[in-house]
């Protein structure tokens, strides 16, 4: 791991701002950030914030794949972030524990949003109770009543009860 140069810095920046909205791009990418680069190509592929993987830089599409850590800290510097997927609260043991989100679940989702965008899946209570990449857009994510809405790549290992204990 190392610290990323100014071009680099640049790079995660602007791909933070395309992707999640104008400005959180330097609001995730703030503070003690370490990356790990491919041995091969030198390209970045892991993104570390505060000694915790935050990050992958997808070698696919240049798109950023968020880690609940970094999902996180998106929900605590953004009010309203762009890509957050609210559902009810009776399935986020289910989602945390890895389950995929079902469409009749989903409670509000961006209309704006597009199959294959990474989401940030929250309960009610704005509790993180995972990541993953949405199958549907946001507006059929509202309105259909079956099917998988958004494929979770990992769930959140904070208990919701933990987490508002905390605050």
């Amino acid at each position: 791991m190392e610290h990323p140069s100014k071009s680099q810095l640049r790079k995660l920046i602007a791909v933070g701002n395309y992707q999640f909205g104008r400005g959180l791009g330097s609001k995730l990418f703030d503070g003690k950030l370490m990356i790990e680069c491919s041995r091969k190509t030198g390209r970045i592929r892991h993104v570390y914030i505060r000694g915790k993987l935050a990050a992958t830089l997808r070698p696919k599409d240049g798109y950023l794949a968020l880690t609940p850590h970094g999902a996180s800290i998106v929900l605590a510097k953004v009010k309203d972030a762009p890509n957050v997927v609210l559902v009810d609260a009776s399935v986020a043991e289910a989602i945390m524990e890895g389950g995929d989100v079902f469409a009749k679940h989903v409670v509000r989702a961006n209309p704006e949003l597009r199959p294959g965008e990474e989401v940030i899946i929250t309960d009610p209570a704005g509790h993180l109770l995972g990541v993953g990449s949405a199958v549907l857009s946001g507006g059929e994510m509202t309105s259909f009543r079956r099917g998988v809405a958004v494929n979770l790549r990992k769930g959140s290992d904070e208990t919701p009860h933990a987490a508002s204990d905390a605050e």
